[in-house]
């Protein structure tokens, strides 16, 4: 049970894809975190990212960004936009690439070389790639939105990896452009589940 409201803190909460956690301090959300593979392993990479932190009772604008994400996670359109964010120690290139990144509407996919390019990087789509592996907050920074440019998944540093990816994209019936669906053409067998 988390304790009282603490100018920083965590809190794990349930989804439909499992136990998430969520990082603030300050009026501001530091980090989010989806399913390990099991609470202590979750709570390991919470203290990892912010020695000390503890679990407390959330303040409210903790409370909703949590309820989004769990209706983002139920298959709800949602945004996070207005949601104030501390990327911490991240380079400016980094915090380029999340600020781009952020804007992907829900649903929606791009290349690592369209985010390259959007942030005047044309070229950096190796880069991009690397600072989204970094990538603070999962969901609100919706990382899992960017695709290598043939369509495949490209990597996806969160517990699960590429199958955690799929899922995330499923759950928002993603489709680039005029696609009809991300996963129409793979045979049943294969569409992630």
């Amino acid at each position: 049970m988390p304790g009282p409201v603490t100018e920083t803190g965590f809190l794990l909460f349930s989804t439909a894809i499992g136990r998430c956690a969520i990082l603030w301090r300050a009026g501001c959300i530091i980090g989010t975190a989806l399913p390990e593979r099991s609470e202590t392993a979750l709570h390991a990479r919470l203290e990892a990212r912010v020695p000390g932190a503890a679990a407390a009772h959330p303040p409210a604008f903790v409370q909703e960004t949590v309820a989004r994400i769990v209706r983002l996670l139920n298959g709800d359109e949602v945004d996070f936009e207005e949601i104030a964010l501390d990327f911490g120690t991240s380079e400016p290139f980094e915090r380029q690439v999340y600020v781009a990144t952020r804007r992907i509407r829900c649903g929606a996919v791009r290349t690592y070389g369209e985010i390259a390019a959007q942030i005047g990087q044309p070229g950096a789509a190796r880069a991009v790639g690397s600072a989204l592996g970094r990538n603070p907050l999962p969901i609100i920074i919706p990382c899992h939105r960017v695709l290598a440019a043939s369509g495949k998944s490209g990597g996806f540093s969160a517990p699960g990896g590429v199958a955690t990816k799929f899922k995330l994209l499923e759950i928002e019936r993603a489709r680039r452009r005029d696609d009809p669906s991300l996963f129409a053409d793979l045979p049943l067998a294969v569409k992630p589940h």
